[in-house]
């Protein structure tokens, strides 16, 4: 794979992120390499113009990289042009792979000038607010599967909205063994989950990708989100309509599904 390749494809996508359309499906040099994958999203990132609010950590589900023969998730940034407040309007079409239900943390811009490495017993010193949140999945591309986790990575994380539920003040609970639930109260479509489908934990999500970005000399230098990976897996979207996801101890979101 060229540079002049990477850019072309690259710019095809971003076209496609901003415009709202459709390209066709990346070739597997883009997606079967987790390696390159992540060069044409660095690539693509360059390339957009809205801020960052903030990173997804993706391929949370350990059966899943097992599956993939993975040794980890990968993170992708957030871009303030897919960030809605609770009760957002997000409209889905074909490509749309569902719906999941995800807890989010805001981090505090001190998290930049921090050098220590960040531990389960530690991040609570760099986290201001937790809170429900709900992400449509879906490509810019033309298909309609995941077939590794380089689709997921090479197409900005495969992430479409994501809509932000009421923050509060960080708390210790039980993040590793909180019930959830996710329905759409016009078809009765429910899907029941735990935050311990989450890398084991949402805390434990959040370390590894927070240790990430420090790595990756990443410096937003302000306040940031993280978006944890999904409770319930991507969860197909049967009918159009509000989906209400309730998260134990941390509050409820909702979404306006429109076809």
């Amino acid at each position: 794979m060229n540079n002049m390749e990477l850019q072309n494809i690259a710019k095809k996508l971003v076209s496609a992120f901003n415009k709202g359309t459709f390209i066709a499906p990346l070739s597997n040099k883009f997606t079967k390499n987790t390696k390159n994958a992540k060069l044409l999203l660095q690539e693509c990132q360059h390339l957009i113009n809205s801020p960052i609010m903030g990173f997804k950590a993706g391929g949370t589900g350990k059966a899943a990289l097992k599956q993939w023969d993975e040794p980890e998730p990968f993170y992708a940034p957030i871009f303030e042009k897919n960030v809605l407040k609770s009760n957002g309007s997000v409209k889905i079409n074909k490509y749309t792979l569902g719906i999941e239900l995800e807890v989010f943390f805001q981090i505090k811009k001190s998290f930049f000038s921090n050098n220590k490495k960040i531990t389960e017993k530690n991040v609570s010193s760099v986290i201001n607010y937790v809170g429900p949140c709900i992400e449509i999945v879906g490509y810019r591309q033309k298909k309609k599967s995941v077939t590794c986790l380089g689709d997921l990575i090479s197409d900005f994380g495969a992430n479409v909205k994501f809509l932000v539920g009421k923050k509060q003040k960080f708390k210790k609970l039980p993040y590793e063994n909180l019930t959830t639930t996710l329905y759409n109260k016009k078809s009765g479509q429910t899907a029941n989950g735990n935050t311990k489908a989450v890398y084991d934990s949402p805390i434990k999500s959040l370390v590894w990708l927070l240790n990430k970005i420090k790595k990756d000399g990443v410096n937003l230098n302000k306040e940031f989100l993280v978006f944890t990976g999904s409770t319930v897996g991507v969860v197909p979207i049967q009918k159009a309509g509000l989906f209400r996801g309730e998260i134990k101890s941390l509050g409820s979101v909702q979404a306006q599904v429109r076809n």
